[in-house]
């Protein structure tokens, strides 16, 4: 197994360095380390030869002799590192927004390069989605966990229900009358739930400072806001700070909502094999998953609050409840393994 990791020139920092002086190239080198990853991974950038870690040369034969691609929202765009592949697979971890934006704004997701489609959009392709599948044959998956490295949780820092979010990613999209759009439309709706609480609701959140009016009717209403770039720069600050939280209470990007394509959170996952419940906005995904113990779907503010109290009642069934369903349905063994057999 190979990692490949391409890089936007507009990404680099500082900018105006080469890439094997950024501070890109320093945390990919410090990532792979820790993961026992060198020597099997590389970072290269975008329209260009540059890489860190495995030279092209050494890419282009790799991928000589490869079964698999599975090619995240077809961001490796490496040609003559894709086209010899057998099985190239897209990978979508953005349902809805990957299939607008090719169908209705006419925006090349690269889907053609491509002969297998995977989506966690666990309704995509199904009666009751509207999202367009672009005549394409996607395969649905959960997100896998290592479960090895995501052991239950010691204790509890965090005594609150917490998250990690972007407040924007990205443009919105309407389109047959339906918006579909970011987590700050989302979160606007549950503005008021710390105040009528007594749990603590914690967000590791980035927002632009020029966001003050959301960020005070937050703050207004008793949410707790983190840095995320302190507490969870690393994968391992971002591992401690799920398994130091008590549960997460997690926001869905307004389209994930208004288009119900079943996504579910890979951060969710990290809470549940944790031991830590999850109290999840409805996308969809409560008809391919059990919620109700250890996994809660909600719609409104009342239906988090008892989702909350729930929790509260009697914990220790719920964090068991929640590391039982990241077993049977992220246990990476089990979902690559049936990923696999679908699309080799």
């Amino acid at each position: 197994m190979y990692l490949v990791e391409p890089l936007n020139p507009t990404a680099v920092k500082p900018g105006g360095v080469a890439l094997c002086k950024s501070e890109n190239a320093a945390y990919f080198q410090q990532v792979t380390s820790d993961f026992g990853l060198e020597g099997k991974s590389s970072l290269i950038l975008d329209d260009t030869f540059e890489t860190v870690g495995l030279t092209y040369p050494e890419l282009r034969n790799i991928a000589s002799g490869t079964d698999v691609l599975l090619n995240i929202s077809g961001m490796l765009k490496h040609d003559d590192l894709i086209g010899k592949i057998p099985v190239r697979a897209y990978l979508d971890l953005d349902p809805a927004f990957n299939q607008l934006w090719h169908a209705t704004q006419g925006i090349d997701m690269r889907f053609a390069v491509h002969n297998r489609f995977i989506t966690v959009g666990n309704a995509i392709g199904q009666q009751d989605c509207a999202i367009p599948t672009c005549g394409l044959p996607w395969t649905r998956t959960f997100q896998p966990i290592v479960l090895d490295h995501w052991p239950r949780g010691n204790g509890i820092r965090y005594n609150a229900c917490t998250t990690i979010a972007n407040w924007r990613g990205y443009g919105s999209i309407q389109h047959d009358g339906v918006f579909y759009g970011q987590k700050a439309h989302s979160l606007r709706h549950f503005m008021d739930l710390p105040s009528k609480s007594t749990e603590r609701f914690v967000l590791a959140l980035t927002i632009h400072p020029d966001e003050r009016k959301d960020i005070d009717a937050l703050n207004r209403n008793g949410w707790t806001i983190l840095d995320p770039g302190e507490v969870t720069r690393t994968p391992f600050m971002y591992r401690d700070f799920i398994q130091s939280s008590k549960a997460e209470l997690g926001i869905a990007k307004s389209g994930y909502v208004a288009a119900r394509c079943g996504w579910f959170s890979d951060r969710s996952v990290c809470y549940l094999a944790s031991g830590r419940p999850v109290i999840a906005q409805e996308t969809g995904f409560s008809r391919y998953l059990p919620t109700g113990s250890g996994l809660f779907a909600f719609r409104t503010g009342e239906e988090a609050l008892e989702a909350v109290a729930t929790v509260v009642a009697d914990y220790r069934k719920q964090s068991d409840a929640a590391r039982s369903l990241a077993e049977e349905h992220f246990h990476s063994g089990k979902v690559l393994t049936r990923l696999l057999e679908k699309v080799a």
